[in-house]
């Protein structure tokens, strides 16, 4: 069987996507484990034009770095039609719809952003007297 790669969108214009790599799982809570497609986890942000970037989910951030890839891959859809000359045989075509030469390396613990009790005025009334 004959698979045929075609890029509708031109050699040179197909959209850049990006790998993010996460260290360890990510847990769904159960009312969304059949709801998974299109589930916001969090929030992906790059501050001004550096190479690192931030992600944040619930109360904890990881800090991760933009990575070359070795190799780059494409990101395919599968199409599948009817062949017209024999109406019981189905034809399967690939499309590229993007390319991905890079990853988000997220390699670190998160950090929570959660801060830890406040002093109460005693206590820094004390610390101040010391």
């Amino acid at each position: 069987m004959q698979i045929q790669v075609k890029c509708s969108c031109g050699a040179e214009k197909c959209p850049e996507w990006a790998i993010v790599e996460l260290q360890g799982v990510v847990e769904v809570q159960p009312s969304f484990q059949h709801s998974l497609q299109n589930l916001q986890i969090g929030l992906l942000c790059r501050p001004s034009s550096q190479e690192n970037y931030t992600f944040t989910v619930g109360y904890h951030e990881l800090t991760g770095s933009k990575v070359a890839l070795k190799k780059p891959m494409v990101v395919l859809k599968k199409i599948k039609y009817m062949d017209v000359a024999t109406s019981s045989s189905s034809c399967v075509e690939l499309d590229v719809v993007g390319v991905i030469r890079h990853k988000i390396l997220f390699k670190t613990r998160p950090t929570a952003l959660i801060s830890g009790p406040q002093p109460t005025v005693k206590e820094k009334i004390n610390a101040a007297g010391a």
